[in-house]
């Protein structure tokens, strides 16, 4: 019985070994196959050696030998060892090329989300380049007094549909760096009562032509100064203001109250309640409401428009911001939103003044800009054209550069403070804005590195504005370029030169 079983697990460990040289011989095979080496590289074939010559000592043993239980066990358990390393082998290497086909589809989506930034970025800008234009040539044509009503009323509604474009573009631009993860939130001091008062005039017009009824008001008394991105939270009381006018039939009303519910010696939450009373949604629509293209009805679109990404955006921003959202809705009846963000609180002496870009609303004239002159580098003269008369309306020279050389050579040339600002387009040809803006603070002058360059260009990405901060510039702002965040920029950083 006990050379019976001596001789089996001889034979079985020298099946088994068998087992273990054409399965092995099988994995070099696929390795080399998969890994295009060279068939003359035979190193990995040299454990199918070692395998053989332990099944040529196996049955030498087996024939010639006269083994015992104890020689018989180590062979088999030999066998048996190198079975189970194989096993391991071939976890470990599909370890490996699991490994290596994640990481290469890493890199294939980092470089398709390269190439799809760079993509955006460049439409972005060949999209806002004639937006700008449209939207500048517009405004200078409504700022003509003896315009008939006709044709105001023409420039108007082309004024809007082209901020409505606008704002599509936005739309997408913002939903892609929230995806990728690269929107920024800024912490500026801002004045709450000012920011209220510019939704309230943009919702009055639209309301009052809509023939809804507009309502407003500030419960209790909340400070005035916070911290915070005023320009998001902004654009989130808009997106849900814009969605109540545009679902509102006459003769609805619009309410839009806030209040601050709560107050900590450096914070305070802000509640924004916005109600409606339009055509209302399902309440088992509701959490599909902020999904990406999300409608309730399939019509929605074409009976109102929009890109279906605003509430998205909304409530990612409020996320960001450590906000919430709270969405009440009956179907024809109305809807109430209420959004709560938490602030830091500011000093109220902290607050720049935010002025319209027109000196007339300046009684005292001690916002004026008139008399300044300003070096303006722009390639493309229609820009150029629309920029000069808004500025030369406001009583500002200019001096017109066609790209970033003859920017850096004009303002060499210039008399020490002979500009008061540098307006910098960033896609030029010969030399671009950035580059112009580093030669220009190079310069030995004692000017040079105090003059504000502002870039003005339809580069809108997170990493264009931190490139041209990285390049010396003072401010970057996005065509078309509004003129009244342009008047408060400017206000910001220009100083009376010595």
């Amino acid at each position: 019985m006990i050379k019976f079983l001596t001789y089996a697990m001889i034979y079985l460990g020298s099946t088994l070994m068998v087992i273990n040289i054409f399965s092995y011989d099988r994995y070099a095979k696929r390795i080399l196959k998969k890994d295009h080496l060279k068939r003359e590289n035979l190193d990995i074939y040299i454990p199918i050696i070692l395998l053989v010559l332990f099944l040529f000592g196996y049955l030498a043993v087996a024939i010639f030998g006269n083994p015992d239980i104890l020689i018989a066990a180590i062979l088999f358990g030999g066998s048996i060892f190198v079975f189970i390393i194989f096993l391991l082998l071939q976890r470990i290497t599909q370890r490996v090329q699991e490994n290596e086909r994640l990481e290469s589809r890493l890199l294939a989506a980092e470089e398709s989300s390269r190439a799809k930034t760079a993509f955006l970025s460049s439409m972005s800008h060949e999209m806002r380049t004639p937006m700008n234009v449209i939207i500048g040539l517009d405004r200078l044509a409504l700022k003509e007094a003896d315009l008939p009503d006709h044709t105001r009323d023409k420039l108007e509604k082309i004024g809007a549909s082209a901020h409505h474009l606008l704002d599509l573009i936005n739309d997408v631009l913002d939903m892609n760096r929230i995806e990728a993860g690269r929107m920024i939130l800024k912490e500026e001091p801002f004045s709450l009562s000012i920011l209220l008062n510019q939704i309230d005039v943009m919702f009055h017009s639209q309301c009052d032509d809509k023939g809804l009824t507009y309502v407003s008001g500030i419960s209790g008394e909340p400070g005035d100064a916070y911290l915070g991105d005023a320009m998001k939270l902004k654009r989130v009381l808009i997106n849900i203001l814009g969605n109540a006018v545009k679902f509102t039939n006459a003769p609805g009303t619009i309410i839009f109250t806030a209040e601050e519910t709560e107050r900590t010696d450096d914070t305070g939450t802000l509640r924004f309640t916005i109600k409606d009373t339009g055509i209302g949604m399902d309440p088992d629509f509701i959490p599909k409401l902020f999904d990406v293209f999300s409608q309730e009805d399939a019509t929605t679109t074409n009976r109102y428009g929009g890109s279906g990404l605003g509430m998205s955006i909304s409530k990612s921003i409020l996320e960001m911001m450590n906000g919430t959202i709270h969405v009440e809705s009956e179907k024809g009846v109305g809807s109430t939103f209420t959004i709560t963000v938490p602030l830091k609180t500011a000093d109220p002496s902290l607050l720049q003044s935010q002025c319209p870009f027109n000196a007339e609303t300046d009684p005292e004239n001690k916002n004026s800009m008139k008399g300044r002159r300003f070096l303006l580098a722009e390639d493309i003269e229609l820009n150029a054209e629309i920029m000069i008369n808004l500025l030369n309306s406001e009583g500002i020279t200019v001096d017109h550069a066609e790209n970033g050389k003859i920017a850096v050579e004009m303002f060499e040339k210039s008399s020490e403070f002979m500009y008061d600002a540098i307006l910098m387009d960033v896609r030029m040809p010969v030399m671009d804005g950035l580059s112009a803006s580093r030669a220009i603070r190079d310069l030995n002058r004692s000017d040079a590195m105090k003059i504000p360059i502002i870039a003005m260009t339809a580069n809108a990405f997170e990493e264009d504005i931190q490139s041209s901060l990285e390049a010396g510039m003072d401010a970057h702002l996005t065509k078309p370029v509004d003129p009244e965040i342009l008047c408060k920029t400017l206000h910001e950083l220009i100083t009376d030169n010595p």
